[in-house]
């Protein structure tokens, strides 16, 4: 039965009886099994890695503390067949999309989403990447259609999604604004009066008007689970802001409240959290460790109604299984597996058939590897083979060469890494005719994977660079622009980089600089007094003079928290990211891995 079916006999029992569900227990209840077993398989962070991913993005320490290769879809629908039973339901913690390697960006994720249908996935909570293109664009993604501008894939006209999308805290910004995220509760007249009822309106009106369906309800073994989705509130200082001018992403802890009650007035007392938001952990640990330090995605996980049992996170793209304590001081599991496919998250409970609800005891949870040593999934490798076809002939482009790997984890104590002072300069290059650029910012987040050095299995060569290789460290294509800020603007984009500030920072993102941009910050320093010495091709920078400064439109609308960014004036608009990448590969191959010394960092 699907959530929208269900619903409707749900509300259609609460309104008849004034007790939803529970008072639809089968005839034969008295006779039936006390429990009976649900298991939950879930992915998080795929970020369309239908190809097993590549270098350290395609590593993880497995359960024996040995670093192994992981991920790749045909491997994921393997170990996802060898762990499915009859009890299964499939589920997702977001960023399934977005950020993406070209052979599911070029079709604007189209082939990830269909490869999740088949999967069997039955929802998803949405991530911050399920916006990057906005929320028209993830709305088609949903319902089907053709992109409006691209048109259609070589697949033909897009269906739409074939499982749910959730999130609870996406609101519109308008009260007033018309939604359709609560159609799935049906449109009889029982439907009708229950939302007419006082403790609904009530409800809502303090919850706010949903963008998107905030719950979806699957029925296992004669019971329903509801699922609650949520997403960091941070998105819109992480996507481009024009995409998401109309919504609002409010407090996660009291948008699961209010959904967590919507379940309950409708009888659903068994609760499961999709959340994207997570904890960084202590490194080289095993999945299956409680490695999690807690920070954003814990405080949600202890602070949500006691009435949800299990919240299952991702955004941090660390694995880990944790206990925490709900706010009435019982057990709760708080998980999260990993990112790339690399990992599924098994969780098996049983649920109490008279109570509806989940025997909180019985809930086991196991963070699977997703090795490479079975054999793939046939029919899902022949299906990755068709997109990578389609896509080859750019895919496996040479684009220019490289002499050493250029990594884009940080090498220095400043935060430079040689891959983003890299990027910078190819952007400061780009933007100099016509945007009369004379310094460029690049932001780490927007450095996605490293330029290895060895050949890839299109066996281009080794230090050749394909474009599918360029996509993949810079696959959003944001569009290269120049603002000019004074140099006392300058200095406050620098200083928010680090937390304390009134931007909010909620941790300190260091702005890859090109080569001509250098300066000093004080780790001890105060906010707005940690930045000193900054120069451009040498010069002091005065506070008045006016700078014409390159980034990406993320970062011009002020994305990352770099509000001074929107000061800018004069803003000219240049040519897509990566096509200033790939030309500056062409033009100066072979490229070194530069020297990350741009920034000097004292105590």
């Amino acid at each position: 039965m699907t959530s929208r079916s269900f619903l409707r006999l749900a509300v259609a029992g609460a309104v008849a009886t004034g007790s939803a569900l529970l008072a639809t227990l089968p005839a034969d209840a008295n006779t039936a099994p006390p429990t009976v077993p649900v298991r939950l398989l879930a992915l998080n962070d795929f970020h369309g890695n239908l190809e097993p991913p590549s270098g350290t993005s395609g590593r993880i320490v497995d359960e024996h503390g040995q670093t192994v290769d992981a991920g790749g879809a045909a491997y994921i629908a393997a170990h996802m067949e060898g762990l499915t039973d009859q009890n299964t339901i499939k589920v997702a913690q977001g960023d399934l999309i977005g950020a993406t390697p070209l052979i599911s960006a070029a079709y604007h994720d189209e082939p990830s989403v269909e490869f999740l249908g088949k999967l069997g996935l039955k929802v998803a909570a949405v991530g911050n990447h399920e916006f990057d293109e906005g929320y028209a664009e993830l709305r088609r993604i949903m319902d089907g259609g053709c992109h409006p501008v691209d048109g259609c894939s070589p697949a033909g006209e897009w269906k739409g999604a074939a499982y749910d999308y959730v999130g609870a805290n996406v609101l519109f910004k308008n009260p007033n604004e018309k939604s359709d995220a609560l159609d799935g509760l049906g449109d009889s007249p029982a439907t009708k009066q229950l939302l007419a009822s006082p403790k609904v309106k009530q409800l809502l009106a303090d919850w706010g008007v949903p963008a998107l369906p905030p719950v979806s309800v699957q029925w296992m073994n004669g019971v329903p689970i509801g699922f609650i989705g949520l997403v960091t509130q941070t998105t819109p200082n992480i996507v481009t802001p024009g995409g998401i001018k109309d919504l609002k992403f409010v407090d996660e802890v009291k948008a699961a409240n209010a959904a967590s009650r919507l379940l309950k007035f409708l009888g659903v007392k068994a609760q499961v959290v999709l959340m994207h938001e997570g904890d960084q952990v202590n490194t080289s640990q095993s999945p299956d460790a409680c490695s999690a330090v807690p920070g954003a995605g814990n405080r949600i996980a202890t602070q949500v109604d006691p009435e949800i049992d299990v919240v299952l996170s991702g955004h941090s793209h660390q694995a880990y299984l944790c206990t925490v304590k709900d706010p009435a001081g019982n057990d709760r599991l708080y998980s999260q597996g990993g990112s790339f496919g690399r990992v599924i998250t098994q969780v098996d409970l049983k649920v109490n058939v008279r109570s509806r609800d989940i025997v909180r005891s019985s809930v086991v949870a196991d963070n699977h590897v997703v090795t490479r040593t079975v054999k793939p999934d046939d029919d899902i490798d022949t299906f990755v083979q068709w997109w990578k076809d389609k896509v080859a002939g750019v895919a496996d482009k040479p684009v220019g060469k490289i002499t050493a790997e250029i990594t884009n984890k940080v090498t220095a104590a400043s935060g430079e890494s040689p891959l983003g002072d890299l990027i910078a300069d190819a952007q400061l290059a780009a933007t100099k005719t016509g945007g009369n650029a004379q310094i460029a910012l690049m932001n780490p987040g927007g450095v996605r994977t490293l330029l290895s050095y060895p050949s890839s299995p299109a066996k281009e060569g080794d230090g050749v660079v394909t474009y599918g290789e360029a996509f993949a460290v810079q696959p959003f294509n944001n569009l290269m622009q120049v603002v000019t800020l004074t140099g006392a603007q300058l200095k406050t984009v620098l200083e928010q980089q680090f937390t304390g500030g009134p931007n909010a920072q909620p941790f300190q993102k260091i702005l890859q600089p090109s080569a001509n941009l250098t300066y000093t910050y004080s780790k001890s320093a105060a906010w707005g007094s940690k930045v000193s010495n900054l120069k451009i091709d040498g010069v002091p920078v005065t506070d008045t003079q006016t700078i014409r400064v390159a980034a990406n439109n993320f970062l011009v609308g002020g994305g990352d928290a770099f509000l001074a960014f929107r000061d800018g004036t004069d803003v000219w608009s240049g040519q897509l990211d990566i096509d200033a990448f790939v030309d500056y590969l062409g033009k100066n191959s072979p490229v070194a891995p530069p020297a990350t010394n741009r920034i000097t960092v004292v105590d």
